[in-house]
């Protein structure tokens, strides 16, 4: 196996991978993904034990048990490209030699859930809710940069979304691991979720510059596909998908819903909505 070079991959002195400052026996095989640094505190208080914390920029890692089972909790930050830093660092931990910089014969799977929050664009899915993603279309340009493989389904949709909405540019649709996605539905609504790269524009929201797709909401709203239609937006499940499926591990991502674009509701307390997903996702992860 040819060897990765100090550029590819870069570590810091202890041989912790770059950006998570890990090593690789700091890492469980199940980690919960969130986007708000503040929310690892808010998972790791329900472990009986924490055997390890760790904090470099917005990443902060908190690795314990729950229910006698190994979970490590990490913050990403926000968006595709903090998703793709953390995605290359965690495989890194799972399956390269960091001494040798060569892939490991045995590959770990990783099973990764995204834990976030989201908006609801149809009018049936209430403020309050939790949404498990079965597919999801990403609308930021990151896949462009691999060779994702997609299936006839996801190809299809693709193309039927960029036509329904008029945007310019074509966005991919991935699907979130079933059996890991049908593990966690237990009181949760499944659905399918886009991903915007921003969270003003992308979202279809106008402050004081001019917007490209104004009506870009209603439209991501509206799209049908015989029974498919999108759920709910937030802006990092698609990339997700794209990644468990690139580097073979599971992926899945559950949202608590704190907002209904269409109806103009936000939740009065998104904290305790947030923390009852959480429960809910340790106790069926």
């Amino acid at each position: 196996m040819s060897r990765i070079s100090d550029t590819d991959l870069i570590l810091n002195s202890d041989r912790s991978v770059y950006h998570l400052g890990l090593v690789p026996d700091q890492l469980a095989d199940t980690i919960l993904a969130v986007g708000d640094p503040g929310r690892v505190e808010q998972v790791s208080r329900y472990f009986s034990q924490v055997e390890f914390k760790s904090q470099k920029r917005e990443f902060i890692t908190h690795t314990g048990l729950f229910n006698q089972k190994r979970i490590s909790v990490i913050s990403t930050g926000i968006g595709p490209d903090n998703v793709e830093i953390f995605f290359h660092e965690v495989d890194a931990l799972a399956n390269i030699d960091l001494k040798t910089r060569e892939v490991l014969p045995n590959h770990r799977t990783l099973n990764i859930i995204r834990v976030g929050t989201s908006g609801a664009m149809q009018p049936d899915i209430p403020v309050g809710a939790h949404v498990i993603s079965d597919f999801a279309a990403g609308l930021d340009n990151l896949m462009n940069f691999y060779s994702l493989p997609q299936s006839p389904e996801e190809a299809s949709l693709s193309a039927e979304l960029k036509s329904h909405t008029g945007i310019s540019f074509l966005p991919y649709v991935t699907q979130a691991s079933v059996e890991l996605r049908k593990k966690l539905s237990n009181q949760m609504i499944t659905g399918n979720t886009v991903t915007c790269p921003g969270f003003y524009a992308p979202q279809g929201r106008k402050v004081r510059v001019p917007i490209r797709y104004p009506d870009l909401l209603n439209d991501l709203g509206s799209f049908r596909s015989q029974q498919f239609r999108f759920s709910n937006f937030e802006m990092e499940s698609s990339t997700y998908f794209a990644f468990g499926r690139l580097m073979g591990h599971a992926t899945a991502s559950a949202n608590a819903i704190v907002a209904n674009r269409v109806n103009r509701e936000f939740a009065k307390d998104p904290h305790a909505v947030v923390d009852a997903l959480i429960r809910k996702v340790l106790e069926q992860a």
